[in-house]
C-alpha cells in the first residue's frame, strides 16, 4: 500500500463520505466521526460492518433506497451531485474536515465533479481531500500545505480557477517562487517529492493539489487555510 496517511485529527469535526466508486478503504471513520453514504457508498459501508450516520443519494447507483432512519431520498434530475449533497449535509452538521472515499476513478466527469466539491468545502472554510488506491487529492485556498520530510513520490499542482497568484513550492524537485499559474498551463504537472520537508503555497487563488505512490505512509502535512490550521 503506498498512500498517504493523515494523522488523527486535532480536534475538529470529521466528516467521512463514502461513495460509489472505487473504494479505498486505507482510512476508516473513529468513534467521533460522522459518516455519510453517498448513495452506492451504503453498500460498501454494509460490506465492512460500518453503519453510516446518514444516507443520501437518488440511488439509481445503489438501485434500492435503503432501509435506514436517516436517509435523504433526491430526485435524479437534480442540480446537485450526490456527493455535493453529502458534503452540504456534513457542513450543515458543523463538519470542518471530509475524508471522501469512493470519489475518484470510474467515470472521468464524476471525478471532475468532485474535485470541483473540494474547491466548494475549501470556498466554505472547510477542508478535504479525496483518496484513493496511490491518490490523495487535495485542494488549498490562499493558504498554505506543508509536508513531513520522508516523503518519496510524485505531486502536482494545478490552478482551480483562472489563475493563481504567489504560487510558491519549497523542498520539491522542482521549486517556484511567487509564481502564477493558469488552468490554461500545467506547468506543476509530475513534480516529485525529495525526502525534505516540503510546501505549497498560494497568496490568492485555489490550487488543486495531487500526489501519488508516496512511499513514506506516516507522513503528515499542515493545513494553513485562511486562519484554518490543520494536522492531516
Amino acid at each position: 500500500m503506498s498512500v498517504i496517511l493523515f494523522a488523527e485529527d486535532r480536534g475538529e469535526m470529521r466528516c467521512f463520505i463514502f461513495g460509489a466508486g472505487e473504494v479505498c478503504g486505507y482510512e476508516l471513520p473513529g468513534e467521533c466521526d460522522y459518516v455519510i453514504a453517498a448513495d452506492g457508498g451504503y453498500a460498501e459501508l454494509v460490506s465492512r460492518g460500518i453503519r453510516p450516520d446518514l444516507v443520501v443519494g437518488d440511488f439509481d447507483s445503489l438501485g434500492v433506497v435503503p432501509e435506514h432512519p436517516n436517509v435523504i431520498c433526491c430526485p435524479a434530475e437534480k442540480d446537485d451531485t450526490d456527493m455535493m449533497l453529502a458534503v452540504r449535509q456534513g457542513l450543515e452538521r458543523g463538519c470542518d474536515t471530509f475524508i471522501i472515499d469512493g470519489g475518484l476513478g470510474g467515470r472521468l466527469d464524476h471525478t471532475l465533479a468532485n474535485i470541483h466539491t473540494l474547491k466548494y468545502i475549501a470556498e466554505n472554510g472547510a477542508y478535504g481531500r479525496l483518496i484513493g488506491r496511490d491518490v490523495n487529492v487535495t485542494v488549498v485556498s490562499n493558504g498554505t500545505i506543508s509536508f513531513d520530510a520522508g516523503l518519496v513520490g510524485v505531486i502536482s499542482v494545478f490552478s482551480a480557477d483562472g489563475k493563481a497568484e504567489g504560487v510558491t513550492l519549497r523542498g520539491l524537485k522542482y521549486t517556484l517562487d511567487n509564481a502564477e499559474l493558469t488552468n490554461a498551463y500545467p506547468i506543476g504537472v509530475s513534480n516529485e517529492f525529495t525526502g525534505q520537508l516540503a510546501s505549497v503555497t498560494v497568496r490568492r487563488g485555489t490550487l488543486i493539489i495531487i500526489t501519488h505512490s508516496c512511499t513514506n505512509i506516516n507522513a503528515e502535512c499542515i493545513m494553513q487555510n485562511e486562519g484554518k490550521n490543520e494536522q492531516v
